[in-house]
């Protein structure tokens, strides 16, 4: 099961998103194909807008050894 948790706080304008998991098997691995395209393309979004926008913007990407 893939578990996505967004927050979003509506008067500070913070939002997080958290993306967890694995289908297993549900066709194939498509929809974990899916959501892994999705969240890596809003990754390189929020990297390429950080990026050209320094002082406006940035990103930090930690990575977790399993």
């Amino acid at each position: 099961m893939i578990s996505i948790t967004v927050h979003l706080d509506q008067e500070g304008g913070h939002t997080s998103i958290n993306v967890e998991g694995h289908e297993y098997h549900a066709e194939s691995g498509r929809v974990c194909a899916a959501v892994t395209a999705v969240t890596n393309a809003c990754i390189l979004g929020l990297e390429a807008i950080s990026a050209a926008h320094p002082t406006l913007a940035s990103i930090e990407i930690h990575t977790e050894d399993h």
